[in-house]
């Protein structure tokens, strides 16, 4: 293999390497078959909010994937809020649209509109909708599309427990609005004790509120731990979008300690903070944009009628090397030709 291992892929020890501002990988490793695209479609991507960088970049995915089908789609925004989620799925119904994408939230939180969703014959798939990934998810959906979370998970505290030579001082944020997130900080806070770490606080704050909250949050538990917190493990970017200006206000560099590390999703903005060393280590991302590709396949077999493809995407580790030599590009997306995987299955 040619140059410096940039970016880490965390699937059947495959590394990509990063090349001229491509993510260069093994071939495309998921469905190579499924039925043509359907004629006509219309769908609708029901996003959690659309401010959140790793959802506009699957909803940026589908657009583009569906354009290559043929199909219509609208997006229609949760903005951050239940109540805001619940309006947009029963304005979804009412569209009464071919197929819909639940996009970033948990879908129990919907379990009426699901409910009625089924009844109405709109088939259901979504991206990061709850802890069991892959094909019949609950509540009627017919895949959840997402990466390994407890891979995404141990890969970041592991990373936080090596970096601090093994005993790092940790605090962990989540959102306990939704399961998959719990379940994300319960396996870093695991990970990171069982390595000899400590955590010194696990942290329950809404995603949807991190504007307001995290900078003083984060001045609280500067004056609490100072020194001990070497490290902040989040279990999305979003959090960090808004934890810098606290950082220097305390007079700490953007390379300092507390390093925020997270485990989830790869935002355009974590990439800038990591590649300029401002107030983020590392992210381990997803492919947002070929999630975006595989949620309109995975919904074009559901309106044909056959099996879900079962392909689950691979994560990477993106330090400051890899997020620089990614060149200008906003997201971790691996050139291994699934857009052509794509289009040939669909006979486009």
């Amino acid at each position: 293999m040619i140059g410096h291992t940039f970016i880490k892929t965390i699937t059947a020890g495959i590394t990509a390497v990063v090349m001229g501002g491509a993510v260069h990988a093994a071939d495309f490793d998921g469905p190579s078959s499924g039925p043509a695209a359907a004629a006509d479609k219309t769908i609708v991507v029901l996003a959690a909010d659309l401010k959140n960088g790793g959802i506009l970049g699957v909803t940026n995915g589908v657009e583009e994937a569906a354009k290559v089908a043929g199909w219509s789609v609208r997006v229609l925004d949760g903005a951050g809020s239940v109540q805001g989620r619940t309006a947009a799925f029963g304005q979804a119904i009412a569209l009464q649209p071919d197929g819909i994408i639940i996009n970033g939230f948990d879908a129990v939180e919907q379990q009426a509109a699901l409910d009625q969703a089924v009844t109405s014959n709109i088939p259901l798939v979504s991206w990061h909708s709850g802890p069991k990934i892959g094909c019949d998810a609950p509540g009627g959906i017919f895949a959840n599309v997402s990466t390994d979370a407890m891979t995404v998970s141990e890969e970041a505290a592991k990373w936080a427990v090596e970096d601090a030579g093994g005993e790092p001082g940790v605090v962990i944020f989540t959102d306990s609005t939704y399961q998959i997130a719990i379940d994300k900080a319960d396996r870093i806070k695991e990970t990171i004790e069982k390595m000899g770490g400590t955590v010194l606080e696990y942290v329950d704050t809404p995603i949807a509120d991190t504007s307001t909250r995290m900078g003083p949050l984060t001045t609280s538990l500067l004056q609490k731990y100072g020194a001990k917190w070497t490290h902040a493990l989040a279990i999305n970017d979003i959090y960090f979008d808004f934890m810098g200006p606290a950082l220097a206000a305390a007079g700490i560099k953007g390379d300092g300690s507390p390093k925020a590390v997270a485990a989830g999703d790869g935002s355009e903005s974590a990439f800038q903070r990591i590649k300029t060393a401002q107030f983020q280590s590392i992210t381990v991302a997803e492919p947002l944009n070929l999630q975006g590709w595989q949620l309109v396949d995975e919904l074009n077999r559901a309106i044909s009628g056959e099996a879900c493809s079962g392909y689950i995407t691979a994560p990477a580790v993106v330090t400051m090397e890899g997020a620089k030599a990614m060149g200008g590009s906003p997201i971790f997306d691996p050139d291994n030709g699934y857009r052509e995987a794509y289009t040939a299955i669909w006979g486009k």
